[in-house]
């Protein structure tokens, strides 16, 4: 069999090249997808995180006067 030409070494890597990057595309969309969903769950676990804050506060209100309360250390929640 001959050798290929340099010609159809330059076709054949740029074949393999424009496949890599469709395959990176598709990866780039799926991980893409995953940031968005994440993002998601995350806002929403925020905003349930929120609301169980508020209704612990709520609580904490209720209490009789001269009950006394520990605040917990919030350093946590610079996120």
């Amino acid at each position: 069999m001959a050798e290929p030409t340099s010609l159809e070494q330059i076709a054949d890597r740029v074949e393999r090249l424009l496949l890599r990057h469709e395959e990176l595309q598709r990866t780039n969309q799926l991980l893409h997808q995953q940031v968005l969903s994440l993002q998601s769950e995350r806002d929403s676990l925020k905003s349930r995180l929120n609301a169980a804050r508020a209704r612990i506060d709520a609580l904490l209100d209720r209490l009789p006067p001269g009950v006394q309360t520990t605040e917990p250390e919030r350093g946590e929640d610079a996120a």
